[in-house]
C-alpha cells in the first residue's frame, strides 16, 4: 500500500516481485540506474527502510507523478521509501514481459538463501568458479555452495526448448522446401517435355532456337511466379503464428521471404530452361514425331 493513500482490498494490489540486494548488484547485473540513488553500504538494518522500483511499477503505482520519496508500506516491516528508479529486467523468461518489481537492500531484511553474482574480465569461468569457492570459504568453510553457471549458460538452459522447437521447424522447413523444388523442377521439366513436338514445328518453320527458349522459359517463369506469390501470400498469414518461438528476427523478415523467393525461381528457371534447350537441340524432325 502507498503512505497517504485509501487502504486497496488484498484482491486489487499489483502482482509484484522482490529481489533483495547489495550495494554492488545493479553494476553486477548491468541493470540501468534510470533516477534516484542505488543501494549502497549504508542501508543497513539500522538505516531507514529504502527500496528502488522498476519501471513497469512505476508507470503502475504513479501514473504521471513523481516516484522518488514515495513510501510504501510493507505490513510489519514498516514503510520504506523509494530512492531510485531501475529499468525492467526480464527476470522469469525471455519470452516473458517483465513485470513490477522492486528492490530492497539485503541487509535490511535478509534471507536463509542467497543468490551470488560475481562480474569478471577473465573468459575462463572455471577460473573464476574456483577463486569464488575459495573466498566463501574463507569466510565459512561449512557454507554449501551449489549450481555454479556462468551467465551465458543460464541463457542457453532459458530458451533451450525454443532453440529445440526451431531446429526441428528449420528440419521441416528444409526438407519441405527440398520437396518443394523437387517438385517444381519435375513438373515444369514435365511440362516443357510434353511441349517437345510443338518446339519442332515452331523449328521447323524458321524460329530461331532463342526465340523458342524464351518463349517457353517466359511462360513457365509466369506460373512459377505466380505460384511464388501465392506462398509467399499464405507464407505471411501464417508465420506470426510463430512470433513467440522467434528471437532476434521479425515473423515476416524480409532477407528471409526474397531468399526462399529466389531460391525457388531459380529452381523454376532451371527447370524451364534445361528440358527447353534439351528440346531445341534435337532434330526438328525427330521432335514432330515425338508423342
Amino acid at each position: 500500500m502507498i503512505e497517504g493513500r485509501p487502504a486497496v482490498a488484498p484482491s486489487d494490489l499489483p502482482n509484484v516481485n522482490i529481489r533483495k540486494i547489495s550495494p554492488d548488484y545493479l553494476r553486477a547485473m548491468n541493470i540501468p540506474l534510470l533516477r534516484g540513488r542505488a543501494i549502497t553500504a549504508q542501508d543497513t538494518k539500522d538505516a531507514p527502510r529504502v527500496m528502488l522500483v522498476n519501471e513497469t511499477l512505476a508507470r503502475r503505482l504513479f501514473p504521471g507523478e513523481d516516484t522518488i520519496g514515495k513510501r510504501v508500506l510493507q505490513g510489519r516491516r514498516g514503510a520504506s521509501e523509494i530512492v531510485g528508479i531501475v529499468g525492467d529486467v526480464k527476470h522469469r523468461s525471455l519470452d516473458v514481459e517483465a513485470g513490477a518489481e522492486y528492490y530492497m537492500p539485503y541487509l535490511q531484511s535478509p534471507e536463509e538463501e542467497m543468490t551470488l553474482v560475481t562480474r569478471s574480465t577473465t573468459s575462463v569461468p572455471s577460473g573464476l568458479v574456483a577463486a569464488v569457492r575459495n573466498v566463501i570459504g574463507e569466510i565459512d568453510k561449512d557454507q554449501p555452495i551449489s549450481d555454479i553457471k556462468p551467465m551465458s549458460q543460464l541463457l542457453a538452459e532459458a530458451v533451450a526448448p525454443q532453440r529445440f522447437n526451431m531446429l526441428l521447424l528449420g528440419i521441416f522447413a528444409f526438407v519441405a522446401l527440398a520437396l518443394a523444388s523437387v517438385g517444381i523442377f519435375g513438373v515444369m521439366n514435365y511440362t516443357v517435355t510434353q511441349r517437345t513436338h510443338e518446339i519442332g514445328i515452331r523449328l521447323a518453320l524458321g524460329a530461331q532456337t532463342t526465340d523458342v527458349l524464351r518463349l517457353i522459359v517466359t511462360q513457365g517463369m509466369m506460373l512459377a511466379l505466380i505460384g511464388v506469390g501465392i506462398g509467399l501470400a499464405g507464407s505471411f498469414a501464417t508465420t506470426r503464428l510463430m512470433r513467440s518461438l522467434l528471437y532476434g528476427v521479425s515473423a515476416t523478415d524480409p532477407l528471409i521471404f526474397f531468399a526462399v523467393s529466389l531460391l525457388l525461381s531459380v529452381v523454376a528457371l532451371l527447370a524451364c530452361y534445361i528440358p527447353a534447350r534439351r528440346a531445341t537441340k534435337v532434330d526438328p524432325m525427330i521432335a514432330l514425331r515425338y508423342e
